[in-house]
């Protein structure tokens, strides 16, 4: 009994070890992005949030709009002449406010496919579907970039982000294949 608590005491640890940033393979045309939203204190968000009212839900601190506007300057650091030719978010203040600071001038479109299931899991299976289904049509040219929640990337590619994290993905016909984790940029604080 004891070693069944230690392991699953050691769970959350283990998914969200680090897959070395060296691992991941040069991103080309096509391919995906998913970040987890920079830094938003908490978890979930309050009793009675409202999506078109930032006011009501759990929003970036500081820090996190510092992270978010590392994000996009490490992952154009590291596309090189490989651009990021779309960007699509969830709905939330969070992942809409990380989308246009790590990436200033894009479009970012708002895409309720990558919305948060977290208080709806009733949700998750046609949530998934529907972001599956846009994924697997998305062609380039360049890299797309969605940024979502923690419960959408876990359920889409089976990784546990840290906030601020990306998992790359490369989809074709016989369906997705993670490419590997870019870490959350440290913001030094």
């Amino acid at each position: 009994m004891q070693r069944l608590l230690i392991a699953l005491l050691a769970l959350p640890a283990l998914l969200t070890w680090p897959v070395p940033a060296l691992a991941l393979p040069p991103l080309r045309d096509g391919d995906v992005v998913l970040y987890r939203h920079a830094l938003a204190p908490g978890g979930g968000d309050p009793p009675g949030f409202r999506v078109e009212d930032c006011s009501t839900q759990r929003n970036l601190s500081d820090e996190g709009r510092a992270q978010a506007r590392l994000i996009g300057a490490a992952l154009r650091q590291r596309l090189g002449t490989v651009a990021v030719t779309a960007v699509w978010a969830s709905p939330w203040c969070r992942t809409l406010d990380t989308a246009r600071l790590a990436f200033p001038g894009a479009a970012v479109q708002p895409q309720e496919a990558f919305a948060s299931f977290f208080q709806a899991p009733e949700r998750e299976a046609a949530a998934l579907a529907q972001a599956r289904q846009q994924l697997a049509a998305w062609r380039g040219p360049g890299v797309l970039v969605v940024v979502t929640h923690q419960v959408n990337i876990t359920g889409l590619t089976g990784v546990f982000p840290a906030s601020g994290e990306g998992v790359a993905l490369r989809w074709s016909s016989s369906g997705s294949q993670v490419l590997g984790r870019l870490p959350a940029p440290d913001t030094g604080r």
